[in-house]
């Protein structure tokens, strides 16, 4: 495994047997809420600075424009953008962030689909991007209305 492919797979968890999308959604739940409690400022600049290397470490990779299974780091990404809704780290709103990426994620809707077709290294971070940006809008939205 190249320094590439092993960032491209979250750090390993994308050989994991199963559930490999999940555990990469997991592991930016985690890197998200550390980043969050140091600041809203702090988790956008982890998202810019991963996405800007995940789209870099899956265009060095031939396979990984495929989007294989064993890339997760899209997930890992995608799982930090809608924790930007929250004011804190709490329960609530991480489980609420989970649940949504992970709807949007699969579900795949509209822009979230045009995105996985396009089957190189800006679509397969992207669709995850859109996934997680929808996430952020259901999470602030319920934020804002105070549900």
């Amino acid at each position: 495994m190249t320094g590439w492919s092993y960032f491209a797979s979250g750090f390993g968890l994308g050989y994991a047997p199963r559930a490999p999308g999940t555990l990469g959604a997991l592991l930016g739940l985690f890197l998200g809420a550390l980043l969050l409690h140091l600041g809203h400022a702090a988790l956008l600049f982890g998202i810019i600075g991963l996405s800007a290397l995940g789209v870099y470490s899956v265009s060095q990779l031939q396979e990984a424009s495929l989007d294989p299974g064993w890339v997760v780091i899209d997930e890992v990404v995608g799982q930090m953008i809608p924790l930007l809704a929250l004011a804190h780290v709490g329960l609530r709103g991480l489980i609420l962030s989970f649940a949504l990426f992970r709807l949007f994620d699969i579900w795949k809707p509209g822009p979230v689909g045009w995105a996985d077709a396009r089957h190189d290294a800006l679509g397969v971070m992207g669709d995850d991007v859109i996934a997680g940006l929808l996430a952020l809008a259901v999470v602030l939205a319920v934020r804002l209305l105070g549900a």
